[in-house]
């Protein structure tokens, strides 16, 4: 990496309580053989993003068995059921200090893999001058994972609360690069049909 490319983390939201998925842990339902979790941690360790948070809440112990063996810094959210703002604000705050921005990955994505982590990282990288954010485009619809300048971005994520991301953030801005992107930016698990759809 050179002097002038962008310091780039990640940060995986794994904390939900999944209320929806049922009793069982969503984090663990298996996606092609692997938790749902593990596949977005090793999707973000395969690309150019580093280092990689991952932001436990509801389940900690059990998801963090998922991921052992991985190189994450794990970060326990005391308070899950106070939603995803939360979480994102550990997440970015457990980044080194220098770093940029952060690619967010939603744990309950599993087709999301590291070719759409470097597309993000690629167009924030590439762009003149810097977006606060670059977000990816399918069928007209933004979807995740997201890049996040956390540094043009500070004050506004600072002021997030309850169960939002960044989304409703990033809707006023006029710096936020779009990219476009395959159907798996916009493909989550609630429910297990989901995951037999």
């Amino acid at each position: 990496m050179t002097a002038s490319e962008p310091r780039i983390g990640a940060v995986i939201l794994a904390a939900g309580l999944g209320s929806r998925f049922g009793q069982a842990p969503k984090m663990l339902a298996s996606y092609a053989g692997r938790p749902m979790v593990r596949r977005a941690a090793e999707a973000a360790l395969a690309s150019r993003a580093g280092p990689v948070v991952a932001v436990l809440g509801a389940h900690a112990e059990a998801v963090r068995a998922a991921l052992v063996g991985l190189d994450l810094i794990l970060v326990g959210n005391p308070d899950p059921a106070a939603g995803l703002s939360g979480s994102l604000r550990l997440g970015l705050a457990a980044l080194p200090p220098g770093t940029d921005a952060a690619v967010v990955l939603l744990g309950d994505m599993p087709r999301i893999g590291p070719a759409h982590v470097d597309a993000l990282i690629a167009a924030y990288a590439g762009a003149v001058p810097r977006p606060s954010a670059v977000v990816p485009v399918s069928g007209g619809r933004r979807g995740n994972p997201v890049l996040l300048d956390h540094i043009r971005l500070t004050d506004d994520l600072a002021r997030l609360s309850g169960d939002r991301g960044a989304g409703p953030i990033l809707k006023g801005r006029d710096d936020v690069l779009e990219i476009p992107a395959d159907g798996a930016v916009a493909f989550d698990v609630d429910t297990p049909e989901t995951l037999e759809g």
